[in-house]
């Protein structure tokens, strides 16, 4: 069974994940930003992961470090879950509408660590969820998984819509890039390794 818990702690974050690849054990998400939570259950929902997330961090400051930290947590759940990555599909897309808006997510675990994010998110705030840190969570999340990570708002309105289209998108392109083809001969490049 491919899974993974890890617990980082910090001056200013406590995070705790228990993410399963293979098996939908569940969804509990608690990170004391609601808005945030709403996307994380979404992710775990259209990827079909067992996930479950406690988070407390200086929210009495802001949600950054709780948001990014969450991220840094989570890929190194995917690293630790994946192993050897033999087998998997690699690649992942997917294009979610959410109403007016047009998310897409391309990803590659490639073991390498990159993100292109292109959003504009019109609505600096969402409850007590500042917009501009969902570029921080994917920058995190990618860097921690060490895969590329392409982020793309291709049209909308509503800034609700547009992040939960990529957070739905996000996690349905994981689902694919993750999955088991057993076709597959060791892993999926040339090189021997990723």
């Amino acid at each position: 069974m491919r899974s993974a818990e890890i617990t980082r702690n910090t001056a200013e974050t406590q995070i705790s994940i228990s993410l399963n690849l293979d098996q939908q054990t569940g969804i509990e998400i608690e990170t004391g930003v609601g808005f945030f939570d709403h996307m994380l259950t979404l992710f775990a929902k259209h990827g079909r992961f067992g996930l479950k997330v406690t988070a407390q961090g200086d929210l009495n400051v802001d949600p950054h470090h709780t948001v990014e930290d969450t991220g840094i947590v989570l890929g190194e759940c995917f690293k630790r879950a994946l192993g050897k990555k033999e087998q998997i599909e690699r690649y992942g897309t997917s294009l979610v509408p959410m109403d007016e808006t047009l998310g897409r997510v391309c990803i590659d675990l490639s073991g390498r660590s990159y993100l292109v994010f292109n959003a504009e998110l019109t609505n600096p705030r969402l409850g007590s969820f500042e917009t501009e840190i969902v570029e921080d969570f994917f920058q995190a999340v990618a860097f921690s998984t060490e895969m590329n990570l392409h982020a793309e708002v291709l049209y909308g309105r509503n800034t609700h819509h547009k992040i939960e289209s990529l957070f739905k998108a996000f996690g349905r392109a994981m689902r694919q890039a993750v999955t088991i083809n057993p076709e597959i001969q060791g892993v999926n490049s040339t090189k021997g390794v990723i």
